[in-house]
């Protein structure tokens, strides 16, 4: 027993503060390598931020030469036996079959033998479909052209220019002036200037 009394054990010695300092101590240069690395990151994040951040794009404006290019195309009377007799727009290259097909097609029972359906239009021609050249809609003269003091409102909607509105000005006109005397006269309505008269002149008649 006398040899296990003695003195007694110390406690083991914890390391100090001092000591865990120098254990994790980078020195110098590893300070400097880490400031190096945290500068990168922060660089790195603040392009990264600028470069997402919305920004507007700019659109170029159209052209004046594309947005006042004509548009091109004919302008023909449909005669006959069709739907919808009268003026119809076709474009540049177009068929007898495009401006009956315009015309809301042929009513039934009508002989499109003698019609040579594959010729291309020219502008301002007539085409009879199913009659004779004498024999045509109400509103449209022999030659084609659309009459002032006949045509109904659809018509003359079908005039170059026109329109619905400017249609239904017509027909008021013609009935409070009790029919148009000559086609001059189109230039006292409302809304046809010396412009658009220049445009349908030629495809009216009184």
């Amino acid at each position: 027993m006398a040899a296990l009394v003695g003195k007694p054990l110390s406690p083991p010695e914890e390391p100090t503060t001092t000591s865990l300092t120098k254990a994790f101590d980078p020195g110098r240069p590893g300070l400097k390598a880490i400031a190096a690395v945290a500068a990168v990151v922060v660089l790195a994040a603040a392009a990264y931020a600028w470069f997402s951040r919305p920004h507007a794009e700019t659109v170029a404006p159209a052209s004046e030469s594309s947005a006042s290019a004509p548009v091109t195309g004919v302008v023909v009377a449909v005669a006959g036996k069709v739907r919808f007799p009268g003026l119809v727009r076709l474009p540049a290259g177009a068929r007898v079959a495009d401006a009956i097909e315009a015309a809301g097609g042929v009513l039934p029972g009508t002989d499109l033998s003698t019609v040579n359906l594959a010729r291309k239009v020219a502008d301002g021609e007539l085409i009879t479909v199913g009659t004779t050249a004498n024999t045509v809609a109400p509103g449209t003269a022999a030659d084609g052209k659309v009459n002032l003091n006949t045509a109904t409102a659809a018509q003359l909607d079908a005039l170059p220019g026109v329109g619905p509105v400017l249609a239904e000005r017509i027909v008021a006109y013609r009935e409070r002036k009790g029919g148009f005397r000559n086609v001059g006269e189109l230039r006292q309505v409302e809304g046809i200037g010396d412009a658009k008269f220049e445009q349908i002149k030629d495809l009216v008649t009184v």
